[in-house]
């Protein structure tokens, strides 16, 4: 067949000279050579040759700022390249939320609240209250957040409120840019990388990124990584060993996103690349859980030199609710099975899986996000400082023998005594109770002569043997109580109050609480009327009688060993002081020039030496008075107590006046008519009821300022003040005795009077 050859397409414009990817393939197909498919595509079709322009507009966009802006703002938060990172500051603010064991410490915040709202409303003094009640709460709070159980960590560690990645790499950073994409078509955003410096020393950061609210978790994936995420990460940990960077990766997540496009792309095989790669990269490499690691999604990118872990936060292979509904085939077993796992970081640390436990703020990280930072920032710092020490060999080795320790055991190799000694005795099974009068007794005598034997040789008294017997005690008591109650027919009784004040609870209604307590009030006048009656009455009266003297023993002895060491610690401070160099170069200048002067009695020393001593001695006290106060206690002049008797003999008497005078009825109804009106009134008052409320309380302030003001009472306050005055300003008051403040200066007594004492 003849070849035919047709001229090629003209085009007009720039792409005239030009030509077409397609025009300069050929084709041999049907024995075809040499011509360009287009123009044997229209040759086939049979169309004619046309003249056409191809013109192209170019769309006008924003110029992307990269990598940095021309003009940047050296005040931003996070550094100047923060505004390469999509993750910027939430416009709302979070909202609080109240994990279940939190519910009591918020009760206390609610009554704090009530009680300001109450003190702005009647204008009335309720700050001892409210100071009262904030220290009680801080108080609570301790309590609770150092007797923390597992599952209790647990939901601190997924607190939808915790810091996440990216809040703690902008605390501890002062330059960060984020690094995006696995070069293999996706950018997972449960995985957030980039370089970054701290204290000029430039790391490889990642870690799992959670969101801060519904919407940020949406598009975070609630920080559960695809293979994409993982590969990402791989990407970032080979640039970071070519170039040098140690590598600090940061997790939080429940685990690897399990879905079957997940499995489709190779989830497993992208975590075990991952793990195998970490093993061989020649830079150091710290791992922090922040919140919740679970299983190989953590692990990914957790084979490091170093595992640190924060206070609250968890590392688990399953968690607690899968782990409860496979053994106990309910996730009801939660606690039970966080419990059993050893998921928190004080159980890692000690079975050397976590390197280190970081400490967070009562209350969580949420609580003081930038203090949790910056105490992971001092951790990695001394962790990077003990890793840069190591050469490359050494720090693949620590690597290695990191995991290879894990769960390693030995059968057939005698326990260490001195573990052995440690371990954990076995809970022998308690005795039922029923011990007879004489056994008992007996038993408390012999721990009477141990404890006396203790005294007379200045040993230590035990402690141990004590509480059991009190606990012993108890358990007898509570037996007796229980054979009495049944003696007495009135078990049936008890059980049901019992149970009507736990079905109360579980209602939370509290309407019910008054006649309840009733009820049980004279429940318990029947039992002690009727107690005598009992047939075992003898044996209880006894066993109370034995419960009481042992508490009364280890109350001294718990109160002997406060005091001496309270004793130590006051001896220990007393002769750092007199050791300080400052005042033993002045007591040895002072004797020097003592004994220069020849004179063998005080008396006989000149007037410029005796105001030395009185100054040097003053100074001494000062500083003694410093020690003691920093240990809590207060240093009482001799003097002092007697007129502090006499003040509050004072204070009795006027509030007894006040109580007298509040008690006329006249006052009391003028006292009720402030209450209605205030209740009246409500948070927002008109002008009139503002009106009354004020003339009220005018006339009540009037009434207890006359009676306050009684010839008598102002008598006695004048005499009592100048004797006061003329016992500080005596010798005997000031020579000899801690009378002067740090500064020097006398204290200033005074009685005060208070007409807004509180009333109602």
């Amino acid at each position: 067949m003849a070849s035919t050859s047709h001229p090629p397409v003209a085009f007009s414009g720039s792409l005239a000279s030009k030509t077409s990817a397609s025009d300069l393939l050929r084709s041999s197909r049907n024995g075809v050579c040499g011509v360009p498919l287009k123009a044997l595509g229209r040759a086939r079709l049979g169309s004619k040759k046309r003249d056409f322009a191809v013109s192209a507009k170019v769309r006008k966009v924003k110029k992307h700022e990269y990598p940095w802006p021309e003009d940047p703002d050296l005040n931003v938060k996070g550094g100047v390249l923060s505004h390469l990172s999509p993750f910027k500051p939430l416009k709302e603010k979070q909202k609080p939320v109240t994990l279940d064991f939190e519910k009591p410490l918020m009760d206390l915040q609610k009554k704090i609240i009530d009680v300001q709202k109450m003190a702005n409303e009647t204008g009335l003094d309720f700050s001892d209250q409210i100071i009262s009640l904030e220290n009680k709460y801080q108080q609570a709070l301790k309590d609770l957040y150092t007797h923390l159980t597992p599952i209790q960590r647990v939901n601190i560690a997924r607190h939808p409120n915790r810091p996440t990645f990216l809040d703690h790499i902008f605390n501890i950073t002062e330059k960060f840019v984020e690094l995006h994409g696995d070069r293999a078509g996706y950018d997972d955003p449960a995985i957030v990388t980039g370089l970054g410096t701290i204290n000029g020393r430039s790391y490889m950061f990642m870690g799992h990124q959670k969101g801060r609210n519904t919407k940020e978790n949406i598009q975070r994936n609630f920080g559960m990584p695809t293979p994409h995420g993982y590969r990402k990460a791989l990407r970032m940990m080979y640039y970071a060993d070519h170039h040098g960077f140690p590598i600090i990766t940061f997790i939080d997540t429940p685990g690897a996103y399990a879905d079957l496009k997940s499995e489709e792309l190779g989830q497993g095989e992208a975590i075990a690349h991952n793990l195998r790669t970490m093993f061989g990269l020649k830079v150091p490499i710290i791992s922090i859980v922040m919140g919740e690691g679970g299983s190989g999604g953590a692990l990914a990118i957790g084979c490091a030199n170093k595992l640190l872990m924060l206070e609250n936060a968890v590392f688990y292979v399953a968690s607690p609710e899968a782990c409860a509904a496979i053994l106990w085939k309910t996730a009801k077993a939660s606690p039970k099975a966080a419990e059993k796992l050893k998921i928190t970081a004080q159980e890692l640390c000690k079975l050397q899986i976590a390197d280190g436990s970081i400490p967070e703020p009562l209350g969580g990280a949420h609580a003081d996000p930038y203090w949790t930072s910056q105490q992971i920032k001092t951790a990695i710092e001394e962790s990077m400082d003990e890793l840069t020490k190591l050469d490359t060999q050494e720090l693949l080795r620590h690597r290695m023998l990191k995991f290879r320790k894990l769960g390693g055991f030995q059968e057939g190799v005698p326990i260490d005594p001195k573990r052995k000694v440690n371990m954990k005795k076995k809970e022998e099974p308690l005795l039922p109770p029923g011990t007879p009068d004489v056994e008992l007794m007996d038993e408390v005598e012999k721990l009477k002569q141990e404890i006396l034997k203790a005294k007379e040789s200045s040993g230590k008294i035990p402690e141990s043997g004590v509480n059991e017997m009190i606990e012993k005690l108890r358990r007898e008591i509570d037996y007796e109580f229980s054979e009495a109650a049944k003696a007495l027919d009135l078990e049936e009784k008890f059980v049901m109050v019992r149970e009507e004040f736990a079905k109360t609870r579980n209602s939370n209604d509290q309407s019910m609480h008054p006649a309840l307590k009733e009820k049980l009030d004279q429940l318990k006048d029947e039992f002690n009327r009727n107690m005598s009656a009992a047939p075992n009455y003898a044996s209880l009266k006894n066993k109370l009688e034995m419960l009481q003297e042992m508490s009364k023993a280890h109350k001294l002895s718990e109160k002997n060993s406060k005091v001496n060491k309270m004793k130590e610690e006051i001896n220990k401070r007393l002769k750092e002081t007199m050791n300080r160099p400052d005042l033993k170069e002045k007591i040895d200048k002072l004797k020097a020039e003592i004994e220069s002067t020849g004179v063998s009695t005080v008396m006989d020393l000149d007037q410029g030496l005796k105001e030395k001593i009185v100054q040097l001695k003053d100074e001494m006290e000062t500083e003694f008075a410093g020690v003691f106060e920093s240990l809590g206690l207060h240093v009482n002049p001799p003097s002092l107590p007697d007129a502090k008797r006499k003040i509050d003999e004072f204070n009795n008497e006027i509030t007894k006046v006040m109580e007298d005078v509040v008690s006329s009825t006249d006052l009391k109804n003028k006292i009720e008519l402030l209450k209605m009106e205030v209740a009246k009134a409500g948070k927002i008052a008109d002008a009139e009821s503002k009106a009354k409320i004020q003339a009220l309380e005018q006339q009540i302030k009037q009434s207890l300022a006359e009676a306050m003001s009684f010839p008598e009472l102002k008598e006695k306050h004048e005499k009592l003040k100048a004797e006061i005055v003329e016992t500080v300003e005596s010798p005997e008051g000031s020579n000899g005795s801690l009378l002067a403040d740090n500064d020097g200066s006398k204290p200033d007594v005074e009685v005060n009077v208070d007409a807004n004492r509180s009333f109602a």
